[in-house]
């Protein structure tokens, strides 16, 4: 077998079965294990001086091992060339969360359409870390919107693009450096000097697929007048990296997003992202839906070709 199929086949096997089942809670899966890893380590150094460097060596070890604890494996299976294109096309699954991310998405405007605003603000804190107990119901469209932008980035073209470099060991090692950056990245006085090398860490990792996932939302949609608007507001995010993908979609939408939004009982003033403040519609989340699959299927694409 062609050593480049031994890429492609779990790559479309992998994305098939995301498209097909997401992430249901009755499958174990690595990023509960890299978790409770995160949570571990944590309660054990994250205390008294030196932190920085403790927060530093435990996201450090963390990292390294996932990916030569997976690269020693997957060296192995290959002498077993069935097992070994399974198990890539599993770990491709597992690393891919982009059926979640639309599901959740939506679940968001579904409760909020149905069942009202306070069941769509409680649906919403599920998948956010912003306050949503004062959001009124454009505020939650728009907040939906900008996740499905992020983390169209994070959870999709990322894992992707790591794939596409190191395989499943190194786009399992991202995952592990994304997962300590959402559980331990934040500025707060627990976190901000424990987490601050994961979080400069993830921002160096997404620099290049956060930037790739803007261009690519402006290709699949055939609006690229958006490119100069990603380079206008991309920068403005107080993330050196969010900004890109919420700016192609302010720019594809003709909407605004950002200003102020409180994260754990502090209020954080954003700066604006896009021009036209006008109301977004449950219409505008289908759009972006559809943008994220086609941002996806175009990417493996023009990988797919070019090693073939």
């Amino acid at each position: 077998m062609s050593d480049h199929l031994y890429i492609i086949i779990p790559l479309l096997a992998g994305f098939l079965l995301d498209c097909l089942i997401g992430d249901p809670h009755f499958l174990p899966h690595p990023i509960r294990l890299f978790g409770k890893a995160i949570s571990y380590g944590e309660a054990k150094l994250n205390r008294g001086r030196n932190r920085k460097l403790k927060g530093a060596l435990l996201a450090s070890c963390l990292i390294l091992s996932t990916y030569l604890i997976l690269k020693l494996g997957f060296t192995v299976l290959s002498a077993y060339q069935n097992l070994y294109l399974l198990i890539s096309s599993v770990f491709v699954f597992y690393g891919l969360a982009n059926r979640s991310l639309i599901q959740e998405a939506l679940r968001v405007i579904i409760k909020l359409e149905k069942e009202g605003l306070e069941a769509g603000r409680q649906q919403l804190s599920m998948i956010v870390g912003r306050e949503t107990e004062q959001l009124n119901e454009n505020q939650i469209r728009t907040t939906v919107l900008e996740t499905l932008a992020e983390n169209l980035s994070d959870g999709v073209i990322a894992p992707l693009f790591f794939y596409f470099i190191g395989g499943v060991p190194a786009m399992l090692a991202y995952k592990m450096a994304n997962t300590l950056d959402s559980m331990i990245g934040y500025k707060n006085v627990r976190y901000k000097d424990f987490g601050l090398f994961a979080a400069k860490l993830d921002d160096v990792l997404n620099f290049i697929p956060a930037r790739l996932t803007a261009i690519l939302m402006a290709v699949v949609s055939f609006n690229f007048q958006t490119v100069k608007f990603i380079f206008k507001y991309g920068q403005k995010h107080s993330s050196p990296n969010a900004g890109y993908p919420e700016a192609a979609l302010a720019g594809i939408l003709n909407c605004r997003f950002g200003g102020p939004n409180r994260y754990h009982g502090v209020l954080i003033e954003k700066p604006f992202i896009g021009e036209n403040p006008r109301p977004v519609s449950t219409k505008d989340v289908h759009k972006t839906c559809v943008i994220n699959v086609a941002v996806t299927l175009f990417f493996i694409g023009v990988f797919i070709l070019c090693l073939v």
